[in-house]
C-alpha cells in the first residue's frame, strides 16, 4: 500500500485507540475494587446499550473479514457462516438469556455449580471457559495480523507479528484498568462505527450494480472462474463424504455455539433484571441479523469488484477481502478516495478487533479468577482479591493468545472462531442445559458434560487437518492426521451430552431435588437474583 494509505490509516487507528484508551482512563478511575462492577458494571446498562454492546462483542473479525473473505473465494459455501451465526440468538433467545441472568452472578460455573458441589464442577467449568475464549482469541489476532500486513504491503510478516503482539497487549490494558464498564463502552463504540462503515460499503456496492442484485451474483460467478458452481453449494464443502460431513459439522457447531460462549454469556449480568437481558437480546438479534445480511452483500461484492484471485493473492485465507474491496469502491489504488476508504474500513476493522478481544479476555480472566482460582486456592493460604487476580490473569491470558495467534497467522479466522464455537458447544452447552432442565443431574454428570466434550473436541481437532498433513495446516511439514473432518462438532457435541447423561445415572450420590426446585423457580421468576 502507498505511504498515504499508511499514513491516514495509522491516524485514523491512532484516533480510535485515543478515544478507546481515554474511556478506559476514565472508568479506571472509578472504584473498580468490587468484583460485581469489575464483572458485571455493576448491572447498571440498559436492555438498549448492552444490546449494542453484545452486537459489538459478537461481531467479530469473523465476521467483518472472514465471512466475507469466505464468500469472495467460495461463494454460496461461505454463507453457512452467516446463518450459523444468525440463527444461533434464536436459541439463546428462547433458552439461556433471561435463565442465565437469573441463575448467575458473573460466569457460566455460577449456573452449572448452583445446586452441585462447586469445586470440581468450577474447575471443570473454568477449565472450558478459558479454553474457548483463548481460541476465539486466537481468530482476533489473526485477523489484526492479516489487516496490518496488507496496510504495510500485503506480505510483512513482521508487521504481522508485531500487530498481534500488539492488540495482546492493548487487550490487557483494556481489562486490567476499565473492567466490565469500559470494555462495554469500547464495544458500543465499535458497534456503531462497525455497522455505519457495513451500512456505507453495502451501498456503495449496490450502486456499483444499479441495484441490481443478480447481475452483482452474474459478475461474481464470471470473475471466480468457476461459473455458476460459485453459487450452488459444494464448492467447498461439496465432493466427498468427508467435506459434506464438515460443512453439517460446521453448522451443528455454528448454531449450538453461541449458547455455550463465555463472553457472550457474561454480558447477561450487567443488566440488572432478566427482563432486560431478554430485552437485550432482541436488540443484538436486530443488530446482528441486520449486519450479516450486509456481509453477504460484501462477500459477493468482492468476489465481482476486486476478484476472488486478487483477494487470494493478498491473503490466501481471504481475509483482506473487505478492506481491498473498500479501496476499488473509492476510486482505486492511489486515489484519494481509495485511499480514505481504506483507512477508514481498515481503522474499523481493527476497532472491531479490539473490543472483542477486550470482551474475550474480561470473561475469560473472570472465569480463571472466580472460579478456578477459588476452587484451587489451598486452605489457609494468603486470599487475594478476586479483581487482583483476573487482572493477573489477563496478562497470562494475552500472552498464549499472541503465541497461538503467530502459529495460526495464515488461517481464515472465520474457521478459526468455528473451532471454538464446536469446543463450546460440546462442553458447556450439555452443561448449561442439563443444570437448567433436568431435575437428577448430578455432580459427575456436570463435570463428565464438561470434560467428555472439551477433551475429545480438542483432540479431534488436534488429529485433524488443521493441525498437520495438508498445505494448510498449522505444521504442513508433519503428519498425525487421523480424524478427516476440520470441525469436530458433530462428533464432539453428541460426546458432551451422553458423558452428561452417563455420569449422572452412574452417580452414587443422589440429586439434589430441592436445589433444583430452588434453581428452577429463581431461573424462571428471577425470585432471588442478584
Amino acid at each position: 500500500m502507498s505511504g498515504d494509505h499508511q499514513m491516514l490509516a495509522v491516524l485514523l487507528f491512532s484516533a480510535f485507540l485515543a478515544v478507546t484508551l481515554g474511556i478506559t482512563t476514565w472508568v479506571s478511575r472509578k472504584r473498580q475494587g468490587s468484583a460485581e462492577e469489575f464483572y458485571a458494571g455493576g448491572r447498571l446498562f440498559s436492555p438498549m446499550e448492552n444490546g449494542f454492546a453484545i452486537a459489538g462483542d459478537y461481531m467479530s473479525a469473523a465476521s467483518f473479514l472472514g465471512i466475507a473473505g469466505l464468500i469472495s473465494l467460495f461463494g454460496y459455501d461461505g454463507l453457512l457462516y452467516t446463518v450459523g451465526f444468525l440463527v444461533a440468538w434464536l436459541l439463546v433467545l428462547l433458552l439461556v438469556a433471561e435463565l442465565v441472568r437469573n441463575c448467575g452472578r458473573f460466569t457460566l460455573a455460577d449456573v452449572v455449580a448452583a445446586r452441585m458441589s462447586e469445586r470440581p464442577v468450577r474447575i471443570a467449568a473454568g477449565t472450558s471457559s478459558v479454553t474457548v475464549s483463548v481460541l476465539y482469541l486466537v481468530a482476533q489476532m489473526v485477523g489484526a495480523g492479516s489487516l496490518v500486513a496488507l496496510l504495510l504491503g500485503g506480505t510483512s510478516g513482521a508487521a504481522q507479528a508485531w500487530t498481534v503482539i500488539g492488540v495482546g497487549a492493548l487487550m490487557v490494558i483494556y481489562v486490567s484498568l476499565g473492567g466490565m464498564r469500559a470494555t462495554t463502552w469500547i464495544q458500543i463504540v465499535k458497534a456503531v462505527l462497525l455497522l455505519a462503515g457495513t451500512i456505507a460499503l453495502t451501498v456503495m456496492v449496490l450502486v456499483r450494480f444499479h441495484g441490481d442484485f443478480d447481475q452483482l451474483l452474474v459478475t461474481a460467478a464470471e470473475r471466480s472462474v468457476h461459473g455458476n458452481a460459485f453459487l450452488a453449494p459444494g464448492l467447498k464443502y461439496g465432493g466427498d463424504w468427508t467435506a459434506r460431513l464438515d460443512f453439517i459439522s460446521l453448522g451443528i457447531a455454528l448454531v449450538l455455539g453461541t449458547a455455550g460462549l463465555p463472553h457472550i454469556l457474561s454480558r447477561f449480568y450487567t443488566v440488572p433484571t432478566a427482563r432486560a437481558a431478554r430485552r437485550s437480546t432482541v436488540w443484538s438479534i436486530g443488530l446482528i441479523g441486520g449486519f450479516y445480511l450486509m456481509t453477504i452483500v460484501l462477500g459477493f461484492g468482492a468476489a465481482a469488484v476486486v476478484g476472488p484471485d486478487e483477494v487470494r493473492r493478498s491473503n490466501a485465507a481471504g481475509n483482506t477481502a473487505v478492506p481491498l474491496l473498500a479501496l476499488d469502491l473509492g476510486g482505486g489504488a492511489g486515489s484519494a478516495g481509495g485511499t480514505v476508504l481504506f483507512a477508514v474500513v481498515a481503522a474499523i476493522a481493527f476497532a472491531t478487533i479490539l473490543a472483542v478481544v477486550a470482551g474475550i479476555t474480561l470473561a475469560s480472566s473472570a472465569s480463571v479468577a472466580h472460579d478456578l482460582y477459588a476452587s484451587l486456592r489451598r486452605p489457609g493460604g494468603k486470599t487475594r482479591s478476586e479483581v487482583a487476580v483476573a487482572r493477573v490473569a489477563a496478562v497470562g491470558i494475552g500472552v498464549v493468545a499472541i503465541g497461538l495467534g503467530l502459529l495460526a497467522r495464515d488461517m481464515n479466522v472465520a474457521f478459526l472462531v468455528g473451532l471454538a464455537f464446536a469446543v463450546a458447544a460440546s462442553a458447556n452447552l450439555p452443561a448449561l442445559v442439563y443444570s437448567l432442565f433436568w431435575s437428577s443431574f448430578t455432580t459427575r454428570g456436570a463435570v463428565w458434560a464438561v470434560y467428555g466434550g472439551l477433551v475429545p473436541a480438542i483432540g479431534l481437532v488436534l488429529l485433524s487437518p488443521v493441525v498437520s498433513g495438508s498445505p494448510g495446516s498449522l505444521f504442513p511439514g508433519i503428519d498425525f492426521q487421523y480424524f478427516p473432518l476440520e470441525n469436530p462438532g458433530i462428533v464432539s457435541i453428541p460426546l458432551g451430552f451422553l458423558a452428561g447423561w452417563l455420569g449422572t445415572v452412574t452417580s452414587a450420590e443422589p440429586a439434589d431435588e430441592a436445589r433444583h426446585a430452588e434453581t428452577e423457580v429463581r431461573s424462571l421468576t428471577g425470585a432471588g437474583a442478584v
